[in-house]
């Protein structure tokens, strides 16, 4: 099994509320950065996405893919890639978990990312990192700002 980076946040929310600015993928440019475009190609029976394709320009590394989704648990979103330019592999997993009677939620990241061009495996992971808590701070700022649900 590959080696995958995790991380994880605090955020002042619950879990419901940390959920829904996750699975509202049109607004990641908003609040992501390296994301330029996000589009739900297929959704499930319930009206939540199966795939997203991303357009995402991180610097040196530009690539639009397509990602799998599952939703196994209602604090948990499982992703895999199903296309890409520049990517072997791309799994990832958000794990909320509600604290203070689910005032504030816990929530893990954690990412897999396979390049198709040669990396070193302590460079790949100090670009996991990178991504991981960049999403996690961005992810924190826009639930707390209360941008996502019109509080702010």
């Amino acid at each position: 099994m590959a080696e995958h980076t995790r991380s994880s946040i605090t955020i002042d929310a619950a879990p419901a509320e940390v959920m829904d600015v996750i699975a509202d993928f049109a607004r990641y440019p908003e609040w992501t950065g390296e994301v330029k475009e996000a589009e739900v190609v297929s959704t499930d029976e319930h009206g939540r996405a199966q795939q997203v394709r991303l357009l995402l320009d991180a610097g040196a590394i530009k690539d639009e893919h397509t990602l799998g989704y599952e939703w196994p648990a209602p604090g948990e979103v499982r992703w895999s890639l199903v296309k890409s330019q520049m990517l072997r592999a791309l799994d990832g997993a958000y794990l909320l978990k509600p604290l203070d009677g689910g005032a504030r939620t816990e929530v893990t990241y954690q990412l897999t990312v396979d390049v198709k061009i040669p990396m070193l495996g302590m460079i790949k992971r100090k670009a996991e990192k990178v991504i991981i808590d960049r999403a996690l701070d961005g992810l924190k700022k826009r639930v707390e700002s209360g941008a996502a649900t019109g509080k702010a």
